[in-house]
């Protein structure tokens, strides 16, 4: 299989929305007061799966870039404060880092110098693969999550 072709598919498969809305598509249009509201009988806010999403992808690419990197506690290290309410700055800076991380995650997996399926020295078995890969389905989750929450609380866009 031609390398080139497989690094293309994979900075698709998490820049695109080809099966699914993107976290931009997902986000567009809600309101700054439902961001931290949790519908009746849902575990999580937009806010919670958001900044979730922020700081998992942050240590999906620290862990696949650095051996040095330490991961959050699980599940505490994972999640913001229970039944938090962003400011602006906050959630404008999630938004930016989320952005960052994935241009970033990008950018590594089109390096033709990142070997896709060599053994992460400091992992159990990971590869930049299977990094790439589980950043693509936790991301496609919890975005499926933020436009099931919407529409319990109203605001998704009728189609």
């Amino acid at each position: 299989m031609d390398d080139k072709i497989l690094r293309q598919h994979l900075v698709k498969l998490l820049s695109a929305n080809e099966a699914h809305a993107g976290w931009k598509q997902a986000l567009t249009g809600l309101p700054a007061k439902l961001r931290g509201v949790r519908p009746e009988g849902a575990p999580h806010s937009v806010w919670d799966l958001v900044d979730h999403m922020r700081i998992a992808q942050w240590d999906i690419l620290e862990f696949s870039r650095s051996a040095k990197h330490v991961s959050p506690d699980w599940p505490s290290g994972y999640w913001p404060a229970s039944g938090k309410t962003p400011s602006d700055r906050e959630w404008k800076s999630c938004l930016r880092q989320f952005d960052a991380d994935a241009a970033a995650m990008q950018k590594l997996i089109a390096n033709p110098k990142t070997d896709l399926t060599a053994k992460l020295p400091h992992g159990t078995g990971q590869t930049i693969l299977r990094e790439a890969l589980l950043l693509a389905d936790h991301n496609a989750y919890h975005i499926g999550q933020v436009i099931l929450v919407r529409r319990l609380l109203g605001n998704w866009p009728k189609s």
